[in-house]
């Protein structure tokens, strides 16, 4: 049903589509309002949360009337990248709709929107990160009744959180030829969210990729689970640090611009984040 064609009858300007997957509620809405305020016609949001979860929205606000048809979500559980799926399905149907970038409840933007909209729509590649690792959490991993379909050579391991043109997405969500096996074979301690999109587009679309994430995210305390940040770890160093302190290739040249995200942001540092945006993130002015 999606259009392959590059072009189209009718005059449109390439959207991107922003697709939250969240358990609740949504803490950073006051943020992500000031990130798209004066940019309507350029993106599109989409909500995936619990079917359980009951929250009025005010109809001015752009997250008013954009949860889509959701299921129960467990972390780890295959359901997880079904939901995904489900994100990109539904983003497809808008035919503007040119880049897909999964985000959390914690998530919030470290540039403002012309910034993230320019990053986007320029870039070569998609931003599925995808490694490879003899480590027990990655290769490890590997159930050997993938074979052959996948191979060990082919197992790789990434971020859940990606950035996909509408060429990948599309192939994404047609796939019937990997995902299937990781139905069948990829079970705790195989995590769908952390293997499939990162071996599959390794294995199919590897020149079409940046093997990076778009979204910070702090690992050095070690766990399964990253480090969260509450009120008072959020500071200006802290954002610019997110912003520049990692080096990166975009387009074939070097960048500090290589996170566009950044997450776990408690929910109490959202007063924060609103008296930072202006002056650090670029956005947010009156």
């Amino acid at each position: 049903m999606v259009p392959k064609t590059s072009s189209f009858p009718y005059n449109r300007v390439p959207k991107i589509a922003f697709m939250f997957l969240t358990r609740g509620p949504l803490p950073f809405i006051p943020l992500w309002e000031k990130f798209f305020l004066g940019h309507h016609g350029l993106y599109s949001i989409y909500v995936h949360a619990d079917p359980s979860h009951n929250e009025s929205l005010p109809v001015e606000s752009v997250f008013h009337g954009r949860r889509i048809p959701s299921k129960v979500v467990k972390w780890g559980a295959l359901n997880m990248m079904e939901a995904e799926r489900r994100l990109l399905a539904n983003a497809l149907l808008d035919f503007s709709n040119e880049r897909f970038i999964l985000l959390s409840e914690s998530c919030v933007p470290l540039f403002n929107f012309p910034t993230v909209y320019s990053h986007l729509l320029n870039s070569t590649t998609s931003f599925v990160e995808s490694y490879d690792n003899p480590a027990p959490n990655c290769r490890g991993r590997y159930n050997p009744h993938m074979f052959p379909t996948v191979p060990v050579s082919g197992w790789r391991k990434g971020s859940q959180w990606f950035e996909l043109s509408r060429r990948l997405a599309v192939q994404v969500i047609a796939d019937d030829r990997f995902f299937p096996v990781f139905r069948r074979f990829c079970h705790p301690p195989c995590y769908v969210d952390e293997h499939y999109l990162p071996t599959m587009v390794s294995m199919s679309f590897g020149e079409l990729n940046a093997n990076r994430s778009l979204t910070w995210v702090d690992w050095s305390h070690g766990g399964a689970h990253p480090a969260r940040f509450i009120r008072p770890a959020v500071t200006p160093e802290l954002l610019r640090w997110m912003r520049g302190g990692s080096s990166c290739v975009y387009n074939g040249r070097n960048t500090t611009v290589c996170f566009l995200f950044a997450r776990k942001f408690h929910s109490s540092s959202l007063s924060r984040l609103l008296t930072f945006a202006p002056k650090v993130l670029g956005f947010g002015r009156r």
